[in-house]
């Protein structure tokens, strides 16, 4: 099969877990033997055109026309001229499916579709609803939803990554409970290993992913706070970029913890899987987590994995025995939870050798290509 794949982000780019999920999907899907195009934005220092792992990977330079910083959707739908007019690179080859991942390349997708004359599916990874807790802000949140609604009625077939995310599109996009696919993300656990025999594990506390309210890296930094006299010695390092860091330093400095919790800011893979190599335990802090990728890279990773029981990342952990949770927004519960791991370390130890039997029987990248797969064939029909 021949799947032209949209994505606003594609490794190097990294801006959330889409970037993440695109790559291990379209990989996963060329060991399958089916042919892969991704089209996607330009990164300094990338090729514009280029196969990488099979996958051929096409770049567009959307900085032009200017569009005010203020007005996303209008320069999303811009840079979704963009998109399409790389597939002018394709020469011959034509699409059997187009995928688009998420609202940011729904203009480009449902142009395509209607271009090639072939189904377009589309992988809702978030929604701006469940980003605000169920309602909609007035202004860009209400435009975003409206693009998302719009995308899932011009889709074929739709996916979402957990079930928790398949109630949200259902109910949020009135949409008949057959036309959305329940499809997880995967990991690349040998990319997550640390090279040579695991060290003893230091009283660090890792987190990372986009720096957003929704996030809730604030309660990770107030659990901290409580834990200072609980767990001698305790660090935590918060990875990652984005719009809530200057309110999210405020928070530690309010919570006395400046000495205690590093924002490292971005921090490259290699350097992420030499922190958690030593990490005594992540956490995924999250008010709103349609899945949690995260959580799978530090399962991977072989860190004790500590998760809010929230969305998809319930979804993950329970009844497994692969991670503890506990109640999102309660940095009480946190602290109990960071203590309990990083003080036994038979409980430790339990947590990571679950951890890996769950990873390789449900979340092999191979097997959920073969599951997205099955939801082309359906859209073809």
């Amino acid at each position: 099969m021949r799947v032209l794949m949209l994505s606003w982000e594609y490794p190097p780019l990294v801006v959330g877990g889409i970037a993440a999920h695109v790559e291990g999907l379209a990989t996963a899907m060329v060991r399958a033997g089916h042919e892969v195009v991704v089209c996607s934005l330009h990164h300094p220092g990338e090729p514009d055109d280029a196969t990488v792992d099979g996958v051929r990977v096409l770049r567009a330079d959307a900085a032009l026309p200017w569009l005010p910083d203020d007005d996303l959707v209008a320069r999303m739908a811009s840079a979704n001229h963009q998109l399409v007019q790389l597939t002018a690179r394709l020469g011959t080859w034509q699409p059997d499916v187009v995928h688009a991942h998420d609202w940011l390349t729904a203009w480009a997708g449902d142009t395509l579709k209607v271009l090639f004359g072939v189904p377009l599916v589309a992988t809702v990874h978030a929604t701006e609803r469940g980003r605000h807790g169920g309602h909609l802000p007035p202004g860009l949140p209400g435009a975003i939803n409206s693009v998302e609604w719009w995308l899932t009625y011009q889709a074929r077939e739709v996916i979402a990554c957990s079930r928790f995310m398949a109630r949200e599109v259902v109910s949020g996009f009135e949409l008949p409970p057959e036309k959305v696919h329940l499809v997880p993300n995967g990991v690349d656990v040998s990319r997550w290993l640390t090279d040579g025999e695991r060290l003893p594990a230091e009283p660090l506390v890792v987190a990372w992913g986009r720096v957003q309210y929704e996030k809730g890296f604030h309660v990770l930094a107030r659990a901290i706070a409580e834990l200072r006299h609980r767990v001698p010695g305790i660090r935590c390092v918060i990875a990652g970029r984005g719009t809530y860091l200057p309110e999210l330093q405020t928070h530690v400095d309010i919570d006395g913890v400046a000495d205690l919790v590093q924002l490292a800011g971005f921090v490259p893979d290699n350097e992420l899987k030499a922190l958690l190599g030593r990490a005594g335990c992540v956490v995924i802090p999250s008010l709103y987590e349609p899945f949690g990728i995260v959580a799978l890279e530090g399962m991977a990773a072989g860190a004790p994995t500590i998760a809010a029981r929230t969305g998809g990342l319930a979804e993950i952990i329970e009844h497994t025995d692969a991670g503890l949770l506990f109640e999102p927004g309660n940095h009480h519960e946190l602290a109990d939870a960071i203590e309990l791991v990083l003080t036994d370390p038979h409980l430790a130890d339990r947590l990571r050798t679950h951890a890996s039997t769950l990873l390789r029987r449900t979340y092999t990248w191979d097997a959920i290509a073969a599951r997205t797969a099955e939801v082309y064939e359906v859209a073809r029909r």
